[in-house]
């Protein structure tokens, strides 16, 4: 049969291979702790460049519909301008 001292140094062997164990499992989790937030970190980086390519995109799509839309004004103001120039010419001759 097995002595008590081999009996405790079983137990005592057992329980330092446990504690080891939950250590290591406890660094595995910090460790992926540390992974799930540079992650996130970096998701968030990566969508506030986007957003911000997104943003600058609309902005200069914008200033550009601004622009033909100045530019149409402009065309329709001549137009009207001479309409009315025409029709003074018009009004004069009667």
């Amino acid at each position: 049969m097995i002595s008590m001292k081999k009996m405790v140094l079983m137990f005592a062997l057992i329980f330092v291979l446990s504690l080891a164990f939950t250590s290591c499992r406890n660094n595995k989790k910090v460790d992926s702790a540390e992974e799930v937030l540079e992650n996130a970190g970096e998701a968030i980086e990566d969508a506030a460049d986007d957003a911000a390519k997104a943003t600058e995109e609309v902005l200069e799509d914008a200033g550009k519909a601004i622009e033909s839309a100045v530019d149409a004004i402009g065309d329709a103001v001549k137009k009207a301008g001479k309409a009315i120039d025409k029709k003074i010419d018009d009004v004069r001759k009667d």
